[in-house]
């Protein structure tokens, strides 16, 4: 009996050293300051991130008069034959695109190529160039207001490169991969998967210290920065989670998770409330703020691909709905808009994640 209960004891103790293995929660470990961990490989990231740099650029062509080709624009989206990049790249948006909302942003595609055909100033009815008060900002829009480059670009960012980041790469698939073998130059998959949703936030290694380089969510980041601290809580969790990999400190791997969804999501909503002020700010004039109105929507319309999302699908579709008149791109007219619209939506959005103190500030 007494052999037995020993065989018992030991086989206990056994058990629980296999546990604190596979999950080292109490291990004593250093996090880097920088991102400057061995083996890791996000240049499929960096590729997306020039190629969203890309459309952009050839959209903005349309704000100067030149008509656009949706055809050129489909193919820079999917990589294809006719896209026509001023250099080679072995990756596509498209494929990384939620499922579904690829066909939202070729029809996108197709109405700025209809957008930039005319050849009037733009007007209720009427798409067109639209040009600020003091002249000095031009936007192409169509004809209800909507600037549909910014639905593109912005939208991109979130149904590719956010979802990408807080939804696949850190979600439980991925998360789940082997973190034992390495692979020299990427590491385990485990952590390789942690690089690429990194690579996708835009900022260097040595961010927020350094903010040379910033793209995308990493400049809208920074923007935040002075209300929301967004910088470091970003930047330490990115560097708390892979070291935790690293170390198979699962708890705080996970931790770091919820930390980068949560704030990744305040990012895309206090940039959506700063587009809104900016919108009402600049209300008697035109292009400031149909330009702002559609960056406000496209921002609203990220925080729908966030795994860990505050708010349901249709509380976002009626946020855009209220203040655009629609949230399908058809039926939208920001012509209409009022300032107790934006008011109304941006008082909802700051109580839902806290920007109260501080919300006609952003």
């Amino acid at each position: 009996m007494k052999q037995l209960s020993l065989f018992f004891v030991l086989l206990a103790i056994a058990f629980f050293s296999c546990e604190e293995d596979e999950n080292n929660s109490g291990a004593d470990y250093s996090v880097p300051s920088t991102y400057d961990f061995i083996n890791v490989d996000y240049s499929g990231q960096t590729e997306r991130i020039l190629m969203l740099t890309e459309i952009k650029a050839y959209m903005a062509e349309g704000n100067s008069g030149e008509q656009l080709d949706a055809t050129r624009l489909k193919a820079m989206f999917s990589n294809g034959p006719e896209a026509d990049f001023t250099q080679v790249y072995n990756k596509q948006l498209k494929d990384k695109t939620f499922q579904g909302q690829s066909s939202y942003f070729e029809e996108l595609m197709d109405r700025i190529e209809q957008a930039s055909l005319s050849n009037q100033v733009a007007a209720m009815g009427t798409a067109g160039v639209v040009s600020s008060n003091d002249g000095a900002k031009s936007y192409l829009v169509g004809p209800t207001g909507v600037e549909y480059a910014q639905l593109i670009e912005k939208g991109l960012m979130g149904a590719c490169f956010y979802y990408q980041a807080t939804s696949v790469y850190l979600g439980e698939d991925r998360m789940n991969a082997d973190n034992e073998t390495e692979e020299e130059g990427v590491g385990t998959a485990m952590e390789h998967h942690w690089d690429k949703a990194f690579g996708y936030f835009g900022v260097s290694k040595d961010f927020p210290s350094s903010l040379d380089g910033l793209a995308f969510w990493g400049v809208y980041c920074n923007r935040r920065d002075p209300f929301l601290n967004s910088n470091n809580t970003l930047m330490d969790a990115f560097l708390q989670g892979r070291a935790a990999i690293s170390n198979k400190d699962y708890s705080a791997r996970d931790e770091s998770i919820s930390a980068i969804r949560s704030e990744w999501e305040k990012v895309s909503a206090a940039t959506a409330i700063n587009y809104l002020n900016t919108a009402t700010r600049e209300f008697d004039d035109n292009a400031i703020k149909f330009h702002a109105l559609s960056e406000a929507i496209a921002f609203i319309y990220s925080i729908k691909f966030n795994e860990e999302k505050t708010v349901s699908h249709e509380q976002v579709d009626a946020w855009i709905a209220e203040f655009a008149g629609s949230s399908d791109v058809e039926d939208m007219n920001l012509y209409n808009t009022t300032v107790e619209d934006m008011q109304s939506v941006k008082d909802q959005i700051s109580d839902v994640f806290g920007f109260d103190d501080f919300k006609d500030e952003l």
